[in-house]
């Protein structure tokens, strides 16, 4: 049995890494090296994009899609922790037994293997990574903020991969900004991938980083930590305006903090 499956389209290489029961991993897309301009390069953006500057990033492998729920809950299951938020027992945010309905409003784009997982804390994305590298025999981490806004942008200067703006159906955002026809989370692939062959890099769910946030820039966004107060979050999710999806756009959380447009990705050295 080979340690990985691959494929070759259009010059896209996506390959999965086995897991120790024969199973396979996300989808991996190799992301080759290059050298880009980081940060609020058209102007006009928020004051924690600056200074606009120069970052070189070796090459590197991303998930194809951001993590679905299949993916997620697998891991739980097989480890017996880190639940998403929605599925703590004796929690208010429980689908099944709690009072809140903010989740359960989600519906089927909750719990359908296919839609990225939400409510996962940065702890939690940290934990799935470090499984998944134990499981392959590989390196897996969350991208650095730097890795993250150089494969979102994949070789464009725009506000968005497409241009400096937003049409109908180019990403599942705010209806006002977006039109697109999801409520919530849409099923990860339902767009177009950006050149590098990523999916839903604009929009969806917000993505953790290994990186921490510091503004301005002071080069901590082509680093990883193991621990920080605050961790940066990126490209903007189904509830986002349009704004806030640019590929310089920046947001931050603590490591414990969890909701229920917050999702991640997994890079792969």
């Amino acid at each position: 049995m080979l340690p990985f499956e691959r494929e070759v389209i259009k010059e896209i290489q996506v390959f999965r890494d086995r897991l120790q029961d024969g199973s396979l991993g996300p989808q991996m897309v190799m992301i080759p090296a290059g050298t880009f301009r980081m940060g609020d390069i058209q102007g006009g953006g928020m004051y924690d994009e600056q200074p606009v500057h120069e970052v070189s990033v070796e090459g590197f492998a991303m998930g194809r899609y951001e993590v679905t729920v299949g993916e997620y809950l697998y891991f739980v299951e097989a480890i017996g922790r880190h639940a998403p938020q929605w599925m703590e027992a004796d929690s208010q945010n429980n689908i099944k037994t709690g009072k809140d309905n903010y989740y359960k409003e989600l519906g089927d784009a909750l719990t359908d293997k296919n839609y990225p997982i939400v409510g996962i804390s940065w702890n939690d994305a940290m934990a799935y990574t470090e499984w998944l590298s134990q499981q392959t025999g590989q390196q897996y981490r969350l991208p650095t903020e730097a890795e993250w806004e150089y494969a979102t942008r994949a070789g464009t200067k725009m506000k968005y991969w497409w241009g400096n703006e937003i049409s109908l159906n180019q990403a599942n955002c705010s209806s006002y900004s977006c039109g697109d026809s999801f409520k919530y989370t849409a099923s990860v692939g339902s767009f177009v991938a950006n050149p590098f062959g990523l999916y839903d890099t604009i929009g969806n769910v917000w993505e953790w980083t290994c990186s921490e946030y510091e503004n301005p820039y002071n080069g901590k966004e082509e680093y990883c930590v193991s621990d920080a107060g605050r961790l940066s979050l990126r490209g903007g999710s189904w509830d986002s305006d349009a704004g806030w999806m640019r590929s310089a756009f920046r947001n931050w959380g603590t490591p414990t903090f969890r909701y229920v447009n917050l999702g991640f990705r997994v890079a792969r050295l």
